[in-house]
């Protein structure tokens, strides 16, 4: 699975981070490194729709925050994403 936006909701799911922070996390958790331009790419799209927003900070590097519609739209997704697996698995499984 590859879709930055699912990426970045799964990766602020547990916390605020900022665009540095999701890349590793992301890494850890998915295996997948994505570039500066698709992450951050991603984070507009993702603040356009309502789904995260930028939260104050002193520091340099701007964290973002999941909202309830960003946390509405994975849980969904996730549901989804379950329904296929565990057709796919059953699909799998020798006759």
């Amino acid at each position: 699975m590859t879709d930055p936006t699912l990426l970045v909701l799964a990766s602020l799911a547990d916390g605020d981070k900022h665009g540095y922070a999701m890349m590793e996390d992301i890494q850890r958790f998915a295996n997948v490194r994505l570039g500066p331009g698709t992450l951050y790419g991603a984070i507009t799209r993702l603040e356009q729709r309502g789904w995260i927003s930028p939260v104050q900070s002193q520091d340099r590097r701007q964290p973002y925050t999941i909202t309830a519609l960003g946390r509405q739209y994975l849980e969904e997704q996730v549901a989804t994403l379950d329904r296929v697996v565990k057709a796919a698995l059953t699909r799998l499984k020798p006759a």
